[in-house]
């Protein structure tokens, strides 16, 4: 049985992964922080780089966490791979290291400028790993999620969720959006078939489930799941915005970067890896959502 070195094992990603791949191959969780100048030892067929900084809201990292976490353990991790017999190198990027703001329909071809650190620095390792030859018999694959859920999902999906299950009713019916989602299934299921795969093409590849979802489906959707009737308050958009900078001084749970997370626009297009697969993903952006909301119920 093939074997697989996840880094970042223990987060929502490689958590997940490893239960995903674990009947098909050889699972290894692959402990590593960024240190100036160290050797990374690579033992499996196939690598996975998960781990990083993630995005976070409260602005209490500086530049430099980000940039280290995400391009320079990147770069070392990469150069590992290139020195190793491993086959396979798959870095988990996102979305964001394009843009933060989409306009119409995000592709791989799209126009990167990322505006966040942590956009930035996910670019860098991109550029990084782009910017070397693949050696013959070497795979490597540059993913870029959208806003991944699934089973130990933390982030503004739990704090909608238990807006909902308290009954509370939605005040942000007023906004009109689309966003694409991914359901952590279908995230999995793409990864193993690049690892079980020779004939799908190195290169960078968006992720998102097929359907995009509004925040107002997206309520009514929680609402299903609980089984209650979801009320949907269309206030004004302009008395939602003075209340979410009112939300920026006071600490209130609405505030303006998170009003903006919750009602934009974020469309990714997934044709070029399911033409890549020529599979249809698994699992529909109902069905995903659906899955994830019963885990919050465990």
């Amino acid at each position: 049985m093939e074997t697989c070195q996840i880094s970042g094992a223990s987060g929502f990603v490689g958590s997940n992964l490893q239960s995903y791949l674990a009947n098909d191959f050889v699972v290894l969780p692959l402990s590593v922080r960024y240190k100036k100048n160290q050797i990374i030892e690579l033992n499996a067929d196939h690598i996975i780089h998960a781990a990083g900084k993630a995005h976070e809201l409260k602005h209490s990292l500086d530049d430099s966490a980000y940039y280290k976490a995400n391009y320079e353990l990147t770069k070392q991790l990469f150069d590992a791979f290139l020195g190793s017999n491993s086959k396979t190198f798959i870095f988990i990027s996102s979305v964001k290291a394009v843009t933060d703001k989409v306009a119409g329909l995000l592709t791989e071809e799209s126009r990167a400028h990322p505006l966040t650190s942590y956009g930035k620095s996910k670019k860098l390792a991109e550029d990084y790993i782009q910017s070397h030859i693949i050696p013959e018999g070497k795979q490597v694959f540059i993913l870029r999620p959208c806003m991944i859920h699934g089973k130990g999902n933390k982030g503004n999906l739990n704090l909608l969720f238990k807006i909902v299950s308290k009954g509370f009713p939605w005040p942000l019916g007023s906004f009109e959006n689309k966003r694409s989602f991914l359901s952590v299934e279908n995230l999995c299921y793409v990864i193993k078939e690049l690892l079980n795969r020779t004939d799908i093409p190195s290169g960078i590849y968006n992720l998102a489930d097929d359907d995009a979802i509004s925040t107002n489906e997206l309520i009514q959707i929680m609402g299903n799941s609980l089984n209650k009737k979801t009320v949907i308050w269309k206030i004004p958009v302009s008395y939602i915005k003075i209340i979410a900078r009112v939300g920026d001084f006071l600490a209130l749970p609405l505030h303006s970067k998170r009003l903006e997370k919750l009602t934009e626009s974020y469309l990714v297009d997934n044709a070029k890896i399911k033409h890549a697969m020529g599979k249809e993903l698994p699992v529909c952006a109902r069905e995903g959502l659906l899955n994830t909301l019963k885990s919050f119920n465990k």
